[in-house]
């Protein structure tokens, strides 16, 4: 009889990293840990869990817990318009359209890997509308859908820092770099939203390299042929009158980006921000549903001129038909936001995270050596607290007082900082769209779990952690700008 190791569901591991985080947050309550919030010097200690005061914490909560979990929202909203497209054909059109063409895989995996790097420009979106579908294109050219949605999920992830254009991180963490640079009255270097422009540009296209490599030639052959029970029946060419409706969506498509883009960028503008900007603009805050009520739109006005839809209950048949896949999400989602909640409430990461900065500071090297071990440290801390402006929030006015006495500019603190809280995003449990990425996942393989997804993403990790480091030690050495 084989005695085989299995990890567990994906439910029942955060259900344990649960039971994990409440008792060293006894352990540590015990012991007194505390630290000095860097900003206010007030002081964090860790709250225990298995107090009075902590279990009627954790009971009032419950609920809200799991409704107030950030993605729940986001990812039913998506799910609606992904539904529709789905359920009327649109997007199997749209795969059939292009299948005959004989894709090249390798031109496929470049798409995806681009379109996950340059998805960050409108928030966390990439995880909730990309994932899916890369799996469903790889699996339409006969790759494994499983390697699309990881080669999706390290292109967002991992890349969350790298663009071509500026993204709503920028501004949110260069504000922060400049409110702690005025408070700290340090002057050197160039502190704003486009301060590490030319760096990340550079690393838009050395991230892609990395991946496309790792993917190729390692993720796509250790998977192998897809030999699971989910079929792609979309091989047969399109009938002229399912040319015509995705012709037609396809037309409304366009005109709705127009639409969208002049109640953005027009004078009008009710899509700006009351000061007329796209920081904080209901354009920006508002983006994930205006992209799911497009996809929506199109995949309805398909299914009506295709005759696959002819009365609105097959539009609802549309939007509920996702929620049968969300049902083993909402499992593994409700076990991980209590997870999260008792780790924030236990303030066990900022605990961790103060005093890992402060055992670094101790440690005297060179500039650029201290930087290195920065990045390192940020990489490693990101394990537990993926959030990264509240990261920088704190370590910012830890490390840009610091470097500054060494002569190190902010901007060059922020980059660093943005390096090693990128590279590990695809391997920590603690990732927010963790539950989501799973979920897709058991869609094609029951058998998907954390340590699966871990198999697959570590190297992807480590080769981005190392080769973007050492893209800094040389952009450092030469000296060159790092941005505008």
């Amino acid at each position: 009889m084989k005695n085989k190791w299995r990890m567990p569901h994906p439910a029942t591991m955060f259900f344990l990293l649960t039971v994990v985080v409440i008792i060293l947050s006894w352990i540590f309550d015990i012991y007194g840990l505390s630290v000095f919030q860097p900003r206010t010097e007030e002081e964090i200690r860790v709250q225990s869990l298995l107090n009075p005061e902590g279990i009627r914490w954790l009971l009032r909560h419950v609920v809200t817990n799991f409704t107030g979990f950030a993605p729940l929202g986001l990812v039913i909203v998506a799910m609606f318009g992904i539904g529709v497209a789905q359920h009327s054909g649109f997007i199997n059109a749209c795969i059939r359209s292009k299948v005959h063409h004989k894709h090249n895989p390798c031109r496929m995996v470049i798409l995806i890997i681009f379109l996950g790097i340059f998805s960050n420009v409108v928030g966390d979106v990439g995880y909730i509308i990309l994932l899916p579908i890369a799996g469903t294109l790889f699996h339409s050219i006969g790759l494994h859908p499983i390697g699309g949605i990881v080669t999706a999920y390290v292109s967002v992830s991992c890349g969350y820092s790298a663009n071509l254009l500026l993204s709503t991180l920028d501004s949110m963490l260069a504000t922060t770099t400049q409110e702690v640079s005025d408070m700290a009255n340090v002057v050197l270097g160039n502190v704003g939203p486009l301060c590490n422009y030319y760096f990340f540009v550079a690393s838009t296209f050395l991230l892609a390299f990395v991946i496309y490599q790792v993917t190729c030639r390692n993720l796509l052959p250790v998977l192998g042929e897809y030999a699971g029970n989910v079929r792609f029946d979309g091989y047969k060419p399109l009938s002229r009158k399912e040319r015509r409706a995705m012709i037609g969506s396809i037309f409304i498509g366009v005109v709705y980006v127009a639409i969208v883009l002049f109640a953005t960028f027009s004078p009008w503008g009710i899509l700006r921000s009351v000061n007329g900007g796209l920081i904080r603009s209901p354009f920006i805050e508002g983006i994930l549903f205006l992209l799911s009520l497009g996809i929506g739109l199109m995949g309805m006005i398909y299914g009506f001129a295709s005759g696959r839809y002819r009365t609105d209950e097959d539009v609802i048949e549309g939007l509920i038909q996702p929620m049968r896949l969300l049902g083993v999400y909402f499992v593994i989602t409700f076990f991980a936001a209590q997870m999260f909640a008792c780790f924030e409430y236990s303030q066990l990461d900022k605990c961790i995270a103060i005093w890992g900065a402060d055992m670094l500071l101790s440690i005297q090297f060179g500039n650029l050596w201290t930087l290195l071990l920065f990045i390192f440290f940020t990489a490693l801390i990101n394990l537990i607290m993926v959030s990264s402006t509240a990261k920088w929030a704190f370590m910012s006015f830890i490390f840009i007082p610091v470097f500054a006495i060494m002569d190190v500019s902010p901007d060059i603190v922020q980059c660093a900082y943005r390096i090693g809280d990128s590279a590990t995003n695809a391997i920590t449990p603690f990732m927010f769209y963790m539950p989501l990425v799973l979920t897709y996942m058991q869609e094609y393989d029951k058998h998907s779990t954390y340590a699966s997804l871990l198999k697959y993403t570590w190297r992807y990790s480590l080769c981005i952690l190392l080769s973007w480091t050492i893209l800094f030690i040389l952009w450092y050495i030469t000296g060159l700008p790092l941005g505008l």
